[in-house]
């Protein structure tokens, strides 16, 4: 994996426009890297301003593969927000936070001696396929105008409603008491979080979302990606 470079970008990607793989670091936001890239170009190339933009968020504590896109090839983000999103990570049994992940403090735990990897491995199945899912509080969906986690911050109870999302493949790697390791293929729009949420209701344990990577988006690898230090 090579590290990002300004070298890489020539004044013909200013003009044309160019699309980069970054591997996001752990406690960056999507937006964080946009803003780097972007404040990296206009001090190499003397310019006032350009376009960055990035097709697919990833939260904080998620790592892994963003598609970034400079000048003329913003214009592209749609086609790549739509294509299918690889995820690796750990779902963590016997507790739950509000974030659905770790970012939220632990307000519930749960007993979960009873799973068994059997269990685990038969219930993929059936979060495989089309589903409706129902996001996480703590997301950036708006509603009424307002940020969901903004709600959320103000310890609002608010109706959220549930969409269709499409899980193609979901493959158990291993279970490590409490650590649930798993790869994921998904829909655009697919929130992880809800699916750790939902898979510890189902196994009347709990869990939450400890670990998340992007390795995939379409036919494009994080091992192509651009390290960000």
């Amino acid at each position: 994996m090579q590290k990002f470079d300004l070298d890489q970008i020539s004044d013909n990607d200013i003009l044309e426009g160019k699309m980069l793989l970054v591997d996001k670091p752990l406690q960056w936001t999507s937006f964080d890297v946009v803003k780097y890239i972007r404040k990296s170009l206009i001090s190499k190339f003397k310019i006032k301003r350009i376009k960055v933009g990035h097709a697919g968020t990833l939260d904080p504590l998620a790592t892994g593969l963003l598609v970034i896109c400079i000048g003329k090839q913003t214009k592209e983000i749609s086609k790549y927000q739509n294509l299918t999103k690889t995820y690796t990570g750990k779902f963590k049994l016997g507790e739950t936070t509000p974030s659905y992940d770790a970012e939220t403090e632990v307000n519930e735990t749960f007993k979960y001696e009873h799973v068994k990897e059997i269990d685990i491995i038969n219930l993929s199945q059936k979060f495989t396929g089309k589903l409706m899912q129902k996001p996480p509080i703590f997301s950036a969906i708006k509603k009424d105008g307002k940020r969901l986690y903004e709600y959320a911050r103000e310890n609002k109870k608010i109706e959220i409603q549930e969409r269709e999302i499409n899980v193609h493949e979901f493959e158990i790697i291993k279970f490590s008491d409490p650590y649930i390791e798993f790869k994921i293929t998904c829909s655009k729009g697919t929130y992880i979080r809800s699916i750790a949420n939902d898979f510890g209701k189902k196994l009347n344990s709990g869990s939450y979302l400890s670990e998340l990577r992007r390795i995939n988006i379409g036919e494009f690898s994080v091992l192509n990606a651009l390290k960000i230090e």
